[in-house]
């Protein structure tokens, strides 16, 4: 975990509570590939949800070491970077079923062509990302 009592950490709580973020998985190929993803911060870990059979997914089968980011700012600073360990979570519930997820993103889930039953339908497969290492700056 970071330290929320800093100010860096303090920025970096808020963000992941309502920012988008990069995820870096690693192809069996050795090709790392980012991605961003929609995820919802439970001070723990990441929930990601994704489309069933994305490269991502098969990447997290072969390699769970991930790597997620949150855009810095306009002169590089700002920075929130963790290295993890992800897995598919087969008995999450739902993307409709989780409301902070939900209130999170639903102007983008309705923006993007889908109501919220739709989308849970369409990005069915749950990622869970716990992080092991934090760089904030």
């Amino acid at each position: 975990m970071f330290d929320m009592t800093t100010e860096a950490g303090r920025r970096a709580e808020r963000r992941l509570r309502e920012e988008v973020a990069w995820l870096t998985t690693v192809r069996a190929d050795g090709q790392p590939q980012s991605v961003p993803v929609w995820f919802l911060w439970d001070e723990n870990a990441f929930l990601i949800y994704s489309q069933p059979n994305r490269q991502k997914l098969r990447n997290v089968a072969l390699n769970p070491q991930v790597g997620i980011n949150l855009n810095s700012n306009e002169h590089g600073g700002d920075v929130v970077r963790l290295e993890g360990a992800a897995k598919i979570v087969e008995d999450a519930p739902p993307a409709s079923e989780v409301a902070p997820y939900v209130e999170k993103y639903r102007e983008s889930i309705t923006r993007i062509g889908f109501d919220v039953e739709g989308f849970a339908r369409a990005y069915s497969t749950a990622v869970r990302v716990e992080p092991e290492r934090w760089q904030i700056w």
